[in-house]
C-alpha cells in the first residue's frame, strides 16, 4: 500500500469501506474488486481496502480481533508479535517498575500496543514513514502513546527508563538475515544502548546461535502452540531471573516457563528406549534444556546428540509431547516395509531427528497399503539408526 492508498483509506468514506467489507474470500476478492469500481469507487481505494481486508484476515491467527481495526503491511505482520506473547513482554515492563518504554523499531505497532494497554507510556518510532503512520492509526487508542517517524536509536532518551527493539531479520527480497551484524538496526548497535538505559529488551528470531548472545542477557525462547516464535534478550530490571537462559510456553491459554535450576542445566544421561517416548517443545530444544525434561518424567536421552527423552514412567507434562513405544527395531527398507505390509499400514506419519532420511521419499519406497494408521520415528538410539513404532498418549 502507498501513500495514496492509505489516505483513501482514512478518508471518512474509506475507512466505511473497509468496515463494511464481507470476510476476505480470495475466490471472491477479484469479483468483489471489479462490482466496487463499477459501481464508481476510486480503484485505488477498492485496491487499499481489500488489501487491508487480506492482511487483517491474516493476522487473526497473531492478533485476534483486535486485528479488525488495524492497518496493516505484509512485512509489518509478518514481523509483528504474537498478541500473547506481546503481553508477556509488556508485563515485564511493567513488573520492573518501568512507566516509560521507548519501542524503538515499532513496525505496525503490534508491542507498542501491548505495553500502552498495562499502563506503560510509549513512544514508538520506524525508519519508515508509511509503517511509522500506520503505527500510528494502530496506536489512536491509546493516549499514552506517541509515534515518530525516525531512527529509533538517534532519539533523546531522557525520560525514558526501558528500551524495547525488534530489529528487521529479513533482506528487500524476504530471505532471512543470519548475522547479527546485518539486522536493521544491526545487534551490536542496539545492544549499545543498554550502557544508557539498563533496562532493554529485545525480539530475535529463535535459530539465533547461542554463540551470538550477550553474557549478561537472559535469554528466553518463546513457543506458541508448539510453534517457536522467537528468542527474547532481557537485560538489566528486565531480566529478575538474572543472566542464563529459559523456554516460555504457551498453549491453551497457559503458561509454562523451563528454566535450569540453581546448580545449571540438568546433564541427562543417554540409556535404553523404555516404554514412553517424549519430544520436547521446540522452544525447550532451542534453549538446550532438554535435560529439565529427562529430569521431569524420570527420564534418559535416547542418544546424546539427539533431543528425544525416553523414560519407564508416563509423566503428564506440557514441556514435551508424550508417545507409547508400541515396538522398535534397526532401520532397514525391506524390514521396515514388511512390518507395515504385516499390520496393514496406508496411513503413516513419519517423525524424524538425527538421521538424512527423507520422510516424503521413504514413504513412496515403502509401497504402503492398507487401511490402518501408524507413527515412526527414526532416530539414532545410542549411535545407531533405529525405527521407533510409537502412539500418541
Amino acid at each position: 500500500m502507498d501513500a495514496a492508498g492509505l489516505t483513501a483509506l482514512l478518508a471518512p468514506d474509506g475507512w466505511a469501506l473497509l468496515s463494511a467489507l464481507p470476510p476476505y474470500d480470495e475466490k471472491l476478492a477479484m469479483p468483489l474488486s471489479q462490482r466496487l469500481r463499477a459501481e464508481g469507487l476510486d480503484p485505488v481505494l477498492v485496491s487499499a481496502a481489500l488489501t487491508q481486508s487480506r492482511l487483517r484476515a491474516k493476522a487473526h491467527t497473531k492478533l485476534g480481533d483486535f486485528a479488525d481495526g488495524m492497518l496493516f503491511t505484509q512485512a509489518g505482520l509478518e514481523q509483528a508479535t504474537r498478541l500473547e506473547v506481546a503481553a508477556h513482554h509488556a508485563r515485564r515492563y511493567r513488573d520492573a517498575g518501568l512507566t516509560h518504554v521507548a519501542d524503538l523499531t515499532c513496525g505496525i505497532g503490534a508491542d507498542a500496543m501491548a505495553f500502552a494497554g498495562v499502563g506503560l507510556r510509549v513512544t514508538a518510532s520506524d525508519v519508515d514513514e508509511m509503517t511509522a503512520a500506520i503505527a500510528t492509526v494502530n496506536l489512536r487508542h491509546f493516549p499514552e502513546a506517541t509515534v515518530r517517524h525516525g531512527d529509533g536509536l538517534t532519539q533523546d532518551l531522557t525520560g525514558i527508563d526501558g528500551l524495547y527493539a525488534d530489529p528487521a531479520r529479513r533482506t528487500a527480497h524476504g530471505s532471512r538475515l543470519f548475522d547479527p551484524s546485518a539486522y536493521a538496526p544491526p545487534l551490536d548497535a542496539v545492544l549499545s544502548l543498554r550502557e544508557k538505559v539498563p533496562a532493554l529488551g529485545l525480539k530475535l528470531g529463535p535459530g539465533i546461535p547461542h554463540s551470538a548472545l550477550p553474557d549478561d542477557a537472559h535469554a528466553q525462547w518463546v513457543s506458541v502452540g508448539g510453534d517457536v516464535v522467537e528468542v527474547g534478550l532481557w537485560f538489566g530490571p528486565l531480566a529478575p531471573e538474572g543472566p542464563g537462559r529459559s523456554a516460555l510456553l504457551l498453549a491453551d491459554g497457559a503458561s509454562t516457563v523451563v528454566a535450569p535450576g540453581p546448580d545449571g542445566p540438568f546433564d541427562a544421561e543417554a540409556g535404553p528406549v523404555g516404554a514412553y517416548l517424549y519430544e520436547p517443545d521446540g522452544a525447550v530444544i532451542r534453549s538446550g534444556l532438554v535435560g529439565e525434561v529427562a529430569q521431569r518424567v524420570h527420564g534418559r536421552l535416547v542418544d546424546p546428540t539427539i533431543a528425544y527423552v525416553t523414560s519407564d514412567d508416563l509423566v503428564p507434562t506440557p514441556t514435551a509431547t508424550a508417545y507409547r513405544v508400541l515396538d522398535t527395531m534397526p532401520f532397514g527398507l525391506k524390514r521396515l516395509r514388511t512390518y507395515l505390509r504385516e499390520r496393514g499400514v496406508g496411513r503413516l506419519t513419519i517423525k524424524k531427528r538425527g538421521t538424512a532420511v527423507v520422510p516424503e521419499q521413504l514413504r513412496k519406497q515403502l509401497d504402503l497399503r492398507g487401511d490402518q494408521g501408524a507413527t515412526i520415528v527414526l532416530t539414532r538410539v545410542a549411535g545407531h539408526q533405529q525405527v521407533l513404532v510409537v502412539e500418541v498418549v
